[in-house]
């Protein structure tokens, strides 16, 4: 079945986009009118402080959720998802520099046979320290994790539903979500998407979502290698520790028994039963992590952020 005739679920986290949401509202009306695409819109206010709401409440058709705090982009984008019908569900930003008419384009490319397609933004339309700092980011993801995009920060992307049947997305991992389909098998695609300078508003990116990216890299890292198995990580770097000071105290006996030399105050035999003890430690941590593992996929958690409101106008 051709993907465009499909139900669409079009996904947009916003804060404080007043003067933004509007338009975007019509724009993405507009490339469903033109291109006979059936769909949702479905804003998600995440805290929003200034008319964002009022002016999302003046449109139609239109699904808000609305938080009763800010809780952050991706909580959004999670309640978002969960709350879409569609067959079809884009992510995009709610601050006008995501393209609504690339999403026939990415549409499209779910039928050469991908279950997710990235944008990317080839010609970035930021300002200079901002594109510094993903660069940076970027480079680091590269380097621990492979998804195969280039532009893992780019929130224009198209997924097919069952994507996130057993997906949850907490912290900053919404720029990790194509990582994460990918360590459960599914196939990633992506195409260069257009990206429009930003006219109203603020930015929200700032040094603590960098921080915040940085640990949910090496969280998304570890779970690519270890996810189902943390005593192989654990437990073999508590061998390789217990070994090293097993190896320390060998030494030191040797030392004491053929050559006579003293052990009183020489700190190598301290340093070989300190490894020994951190060896299992790690061997000890492994278990309770591996436990820790076999519950969390076998228990339901609550979500990390609570809805005040929802409103839908048609």
């Amino acid at each position: 079945m051709n993907s465009r005739n499909k139900k669409i679920s079009v996904v947009i986290p916003v804060v404080n986009e007043e003067g933004n949401v509007g338009i975007l509202h019509q724009e993405i009306v507009d490339v469903f009118k033109n291109n006979n695409l059936n769909g949702e819109i479905i804003f998600v206010d995440d805290g929003s402080f200034d008319g964002t709401v009022r002016e999302l409440k003046e449109k139609s058709p239109v699904k808000i959720i609305i938080f009763r705090k800010n809780f952050g982009q991706t909580a959004a984008m999670d309640a978002g998802i969960k709350a879409a019908t569609g067959e079809i569900i884009i992510t995009m930003d709610g601050d006008g520099q995501n393209d609504p008419a690339d999403i026939p384009g990415l549409i499209d490319k779910l039928d050469e046979g991908y279950d997710v397609v990235s944008g990317w933004r080839k010609n970035r339309q930021d300002p200079w320290l901002k594109k510094a700092l993903s660069w940076g980011a970027d480079k680091l993801r590269k380097t621990l994790i492979d998804d195969q995009v280039n532009d893992s920060g780019c929130s224009l992307k198209a997924y097919k539903k069952e994507c996130f049947e057993s997906v949850d997305l907490y912290g900053e991992m919404h720029r990790f979500i194509p990582a994460i389909l990918k360590i459960q098998g599914f196939k990633i695609g992506e195409i260069i998407v257009n990206h429009r300078p930003r006219t109203k508003g603020r930015t929200k990116y700032n040094y603590k979502r960098l921080i915040k990216g940085f640990l949910d890299t090496t969280s998304v890292w570890f779970w690519q290698k270890f996810s189902s198995r943390p005593l192989h990580l654990f437990g073999g770097l508590g061998f390789l520790s217990s070994f090293i000071g097993f190896l320390i105290l060998v030494w030191m006996a040797f030392d004491r028994i053929f050559f006579g030399n003293p052990l009183g105050g020489r700190i190598w035999p301290m340093v070989g039963v300190f490894m020994i003890l951190i060896g299992i430690q790690l061997f000890v941590s492994g278990l309770l992590a591996d436990i820790s593992i076999k519950t969390y996929y076998q228990s339901h958690r609550e979500t990390p952020y609570k809805i005040k409101e929802k409103i839908e106008n048609s």
